[in-house]
């Protein structure tokens, strides 16, 4: 591996929160804010795949060496990023209850990965940035709140966080590569073999979804397993 390539991962993914900002005898002539801004649009344009340090670069009108004063890999510059959207995911009013609030951050959550469909493939990647800890922060106090500790906690917390990545990594996977008639022949499969997969030919398996109403649905069954597991719990 050529660790002095930056589009390589020389680094460890999160790293960049790890590390103390750079000092500078002079102000550079560009910001991290501004790199940021950059990678965002060409992730959204593009996705992952396309961006380069190269190519981050020539969209800021700089030379590479530029960028390195502020990001060391292009690792960075996805962790930085990551981080950005997760700012524009509000968090509920710490008084509402418990569902209320977590339903509200979920939901926010998920939309803002459909908005910038790159992110949710991301999300396996140590957060660490503080957007997203902020986030997950209020997520676990909430469930804390409601009574939930230990095992349970993380259990808790996981299954929503897994349930909205995959929800929202499915979805966007799913229409960005969505072709029509790959669908059709798809479907045409499955009723073809109705005998070994009945359900799934009688139930339309693969016809275009609402996104929206079945993750809803399938928000509220597990925050209603959540609720009636605290109530048994307390005798409530």
């Amino acid at each position: 591996m050529d660790t002095n390539n930056p589009d390589q991962p020389g680094r460890a993914p999160g790293e960049v929160w790890l590390r103390a900002p750079r000092t500078y005898r002079d102000t550079p002539p560009l910001s991290r804010d501004r790199i940021i801004e950059a990678a965002i649009a060409i992730l959204d344009a593009a996705g992952e795949g396309k961006l380069t340090m190269r190519k981050l670069a020539e969209r800021l009108e700089v030379a590479p060496p530029t960028l390195y004063w502020h990001v060391k890999t292009k690792d960075d510059v996805l962790d930085l990023a990551v981080d950005e959207i997760f700012a524009d995911v509000p968090l509920p009013s710490a008084t509402a209850h418990w569902v209320d609030a977590t339903r509200a951050l979920i939901l926010d959550w998920r939309a803002t990965m459909l908005h910038h469909p790159w992110s949710p493939a991301l999300l396996g990647r140590p957060m660490l940035g503080p957007n997203v800890l902020a986030r997950t922060e209020f997520l676990q106090a909430t469930l804390a709140r409601a009574g939930f500790t230990g095992a349970a906690l993380a259990a808790a917390t996981h299954g929503l966080a897994n349930f909205v990545i995959g929800s929202a990594l499915t979805q966007s996977t799913w229409q960005r590569n969505g072709d029509p008639g790959l669908q059709s022949a798809a479907h045409a499969h499955i009723r073809a073999h109705a005998d070994a997969y009945p359900t799934l030919a009688v139930n339309d398996h693969l016809d275009s979804p609402d996104w929206d109403d079945l993750f809803r649905r399938g928000l509220d069954y597990m925050l209603d397993g959540l609720r009636g597991r605290r109530e048994g719990e307390l005798g409530e």
